[in-house]
């Protein structure tokens, strides 16, 4: 899909979205408990219909019915048979699930976008090849087999804190206790805090001790109610609005949430009042939107990117890559982005999306000063399906094509 965004300024009230990461934790949470759980607020976007597909095949019964889930859960137990997930291009939903599949010790393949499958996943072989289970990958699936032990396990604390959040589900449920211990440099934490939360809402415990986390072994989730809060790393894309010129009030957020994207506002701050460097090491998702508003207003360096490069998209690469329609400079290091304070132009080229929803809105902000077109901007459903509907009633200016 390609839209057109003209020269707009954003004006009116903005609610945040449900927050995609919170959902998934969610719903994993009580699909694995006892009994029934409702969850509210929940947002169909692609990543969640991606989970939810999975936990069905794993025997959870899940009914969405105005924006609330009624979850019956499967009381820890996964069935005997072989199954197979289709986590599409999540790569949350995929890493989640890699160790919940282990717990059955049946064969399960996940399937998934070559995009996706290709995303690192050495924890997971790691573990596998010491505990002699299975775990084949092609370029469109995983299969694993076998069931996964408990112990002590120590992961890198400077890859993605989704392969300690999928250990953190699992080893609850199984006979042994399990320690995992985060090796430094630690970052997202954030994010293992997020896993945390829901799993303690859920009735799972586990005890912190500084980078290391103890997880009792023959532990039960329990039914919960609850409800998705606002989600804020897209937020951060209608707020960037009122540093370019626009005026919208941001509502439906959480000032206590535990989301590491809070932390936008400050980095916003920092970049009007023109500070040279800033560390986005724990929150990566907000790098396109930084990238934008630091051309925009005075120039930046950001360290802690080189994780960047696997994400939907190498993202920096791809940054640089539609940012030079612009006539903005960037300079990609290894772990560091420099943008330079351009002249910037309106876009004398169509820019692309790279399937990466995060360079869609990103880009899309920029738009509303400068006019333009995006190829690909239906990439932006991985995580809000509605976002250009949702700039339309700010008056910004959409034409699909």
């Amino acid at each position: 899909m390609k839209v057109k965004i003209y020269k707009s300024r954003a004006r009116g009230v903005f609610t945040a979205p449900p927050s995609k990461s919170m959902a998934h934790r969610q719903l994993i949470c009580a699909a694995l408990a006892e009994g029934e759980s409702k969850i509210k607020n929940i947002a169909l976007s692609d990543d969640i219909k991606a989970t939810i597909d999975c936990l069905r095949a794993i025997g959870s019964k899940i009914e969405i019915t105005e924006n609330c889930a009624k979850v019956r859960g499967i009381s820890g137990k996964l069935p005997d048979d072989e199954v197979v997930l289709n986590c599409r291009q999540c790569g949350s939903t995929l890493r989640f699930f890699v160790p919940l599949c282990m717990l059955s010790g049946k064969k399960a393949v996940l399937l998934g976008e070559p995009s996706l499958i290709a995303r690192p996943m050495t924890i997971y072989e790691k573990i596998c090849k010491e505990q002699r289970l299975l775990f084949e990958k092609t370029d469109k699936s995983i299969t694993v087999c076998g069931k996964i032990k408990g112990g002590r396990y120590e992961i890198p604390g400077n890859i993605s804190s989704q392969f300690v959040s999928g250990l953190m589900f699992a080893l609850p449920l199984i006979s042994e206790d399990s320690k995992i211990l985060l090796l430094p440099p630690v970052e997202s934490k954030p994010y293992i805090d997020l896993t945390l939360s829901a799993l303690s809402d859920f009735g799972i415990d586990i005890s912190q001790n500084g980078s290391e986390y103890n997880i009792s072994g023959n532990q039960r989730y329990k039914a919960h109610d609850t409800s998705v809060e606002g989600d804020w790393s897209n937020a951060a894309f209608f707020e960037a609005l009122n540093l370019i010129g626009g005026e919208v009030e941001i509502c439906g957020l959480d000032e206590n949430s535990l989301q590491g994207d809070r932390v936008y506002k400050e980095l916003f701050k920092r970049l009007k009042a023109g500070e040279n460097e800033i560390d986005i090491c724990d929150c990566p998702d907000l790098a396109p939107i930084l990238f934008v508003l630091a051309a925009y207003l005075n120039g930046a360096k950001f360290v802690g990117t080189k994780r960047l490069k696997i994400k939907e998209s190498d993202r920096a690469a791809a940054m640089k890559e539609e940012l030079s329609k612009f006539n903005i400079k960037m300079q990609v290091n290894e772990n560091s982005v420099e943008v330079f304070k351009s002249n910037i132009t309106s876009p004398e080229k169509t820019l692309f999306s790279h399937n990466d929803h995060r360079i869609v809105m990103a880009l899309s902000v920029l738009l509303t000063v400068f006019g333009g077109e995006i190829e690909g901007a239906d990439a932006a459903a991985k995580s809000f399906p509605d976002f250009f509907e949702k700039l339309q009633t700010l008056g910004v200016e959409v034409k699909y094509e």
